[in-house]
């Protein structure tokens, strides 16, 4: 039996201490605050979370701003994340820290640009909720995750109290809604940003205990009708600094940004491999 314990726990680390960092690239002071990462046209797009601009910024694979475009009408309370389908780009304008917000929106942008297009706002609540004021540690409302599956926007939430993630689903359409909980995810942290590769039917999430350390959390085969989820988890080689955002690249190469940070001096675009 020892000889088993001593043999698990070797493999154990060195799964913790295989990622690699392959790119590190400094972002703009424009994207201090980058909050949510997405591929269209072979470009990245990220955007601020509270109180930044409405705006969604394009970069080249280096992390250099090439385009600026500025959603009209609509007004950043706290950008979290974003995610695409073939024709849509969806903004999750839902950071609620303090679980105090009764506005939590997606914003839903065409994808190709137009002098005139029409952006359509996808209000919603969480039903289960019935306190709308609480310390931070003890939120259970925020959220950073949403992806697009099928006709579902699925949005993972940040509940800081439990240390647990609630996947939700929205459809696609602008109105009022309220958000329907699908399942739960016993992460043992909190989710601070989401993506999900359809072919390769897996998802990935960003998480942290003590924002101390970052982890990156991989569930293949996800599917939002399973209930049960085999997690794997990875700790990200970054340092201190707040991780907000991951694009999967592949099964094993990830894209990841995180805010700037006084341990950082600037924000970062980073490729990782596990």
């Amino acid at each position: 039996m020892k000889y088993i314990f001593i043999l698990i726990l070797l493999i154990q680390i060195q799964t913790i201490s295989s990622q690699q960092i392959l790119e590190d690239h400094p972002l703009s002071k424009t994207i201090e605050e980058t909050s949510g990462l997405e591929i269209i046209d072979n470009m990245l797009i990220t955007h601020n979370d509270s109180g930044g601009e409405p705006a969604l910024y394009y970069l080249d694979k280096k992390g250099k701003i090439v385009d600026t475009r500025k959603i009209k009408g609509v007004k950043n309370n706290d950008w979290e994340d974003v995610t695409r389908d073939d024709k849509f780009i969806y903004v999750a304008n839902m950071g609620n820290n303090f679980d105090t917000r009764k506005n939590l929106s997606i914003i839903k942008i065409p994808i190709k640009k137009s002098l005139n297009e029409t952006v359509e706002v996808i209000n919603f609540l969480y039903p289960e909720q019935k306190k709308f004021n609480t310390i931070y540690s003890k939120s259970q409302y925020d959220a950073e995750g949403i992806v697009s599956i099928d006709d579902d926007l699925i949005i993972f939430t940040k509940n800081k109290l439990k240390k647990i993630t609630e996947v939700y689903s929205l459809p696609k359409s602008g109105g009022n809604y309220e958000a329907k909980i699908i399942s739960t995810i016993d992460v043992k942290s909190i989710v601070t940003g989401s993506d999900y590769n359809n072919k390769l039917k897996l998802l990935a999430l960003t998480s942290t205990i003590n924002f101390k350390k970052y982890y990156l959390i991989l569930i293949k085969d996800f599917s939002i009708k399973n209930k049960k989820h085999q997690i794997e988890t990875y700790e990200i080689p970054i340092g201190k600094t707040q991780v907000e955002a991951v694009k999967i690249i592949n099964k094993n190469t990830f894209w990841i940004s995180s805010e700037d940070e006084s341990s950082s001096k600037h924000a970062r675009l980073l490729k990782l491999k596990i």
